[in-house]
């Protein structure tokens, strides 16, 4: 579920203008997963951007405050969300802890960094959300550690299917600032696609695993 509409479009905007996401349904992009796609997002690249990751920063940190109330502690899911999940945590003056895919095979072989005391109310900061695995893994490994996860928020959102149904099975709220419809939307009214090219966009995301040009 995005924020709100003009949120949404905003952000769409954002991430567009300084190429933190990346439409070219000619040529398309080989993700890690082996999938062909016509998209390539990584929003790591706002961080280089002062006014835009304060701008994801506040709209982040706001919402966080009006669906859930002042959590203890912010979480970022490693690596990608770690930025802009400490950021959050500074505007909210929270602590902030991060948690990696799994434990580290050396040292205190920590998955979570920092102190997250017992029972602690705690929401999650993503960057991305795909099929929703990893930002549910962060949690399992949260919840392990008694902490009580109150839900997820993120700056951007494929919207498949299979995310959707993880995340209800996981039983776990999830809020975006943006979405693909949304992009799609922003792309188009701005010329940055054309009409054709957004059809292809909309099937790729129909069945990304299978899709090709």
């Amino acid at each position: 579920m995005i924020f709100d509409k003009d949120t949404a479009k905003k952000t769409a905007e954002l991430l567009l203008q300084i190429n933190a996401i990346k439409l070219n349904p000619q040529d398309p992009f080989t993700w890690a997963s082996g999938w062909k796609s016509p998209i390539y997002c990584d929003n790591r690249v706002t961080l280089s951007y002062p006014e835009i990751r304060n701008y994801l920063r506040e709209n982040l940190a706001r919402f966080i405050e009006q669906e859930y109330g002042k959590p203890d502690v912010i979480a970022g899911v490693a690596t990608g969300a770690i930025g802009i999940g400490m950021l959050v945590a500074q505007q909210l003056d929270l602590p902030f802890i991060y948690v990696r895919p799994e434990a580290k095979k050396h040292g205190r072989k920590n998955q979570i960094e920092g102190i997250i005391p017992t029972n602690k109310n705690v929401v999650v900061v993503e960057d991305l959300i795909s099929t929703g695995k990893s930002s549910l893994n962060a949690v399992k490994a949260l919840k392990e550690v008694n902490a009580n996860v109150k839900g997820m928020v993120a700056i951007f959102n494929y919207g498949f299917d299979i995310a959707v149904e993880n995340f209800k099975e996981a039983a776990l709220s999830l809020h975006t600032l943006s979405n693909y419809d949304n992009l799609l939307e922003q792309a188009l009214d701005t010329n940055y696609i054309t009409k054709q090219q957004q059809q292809t966009l909309q099937s790729w995301r129909t069945n990304p695993s299978e899709w090709n040009i």
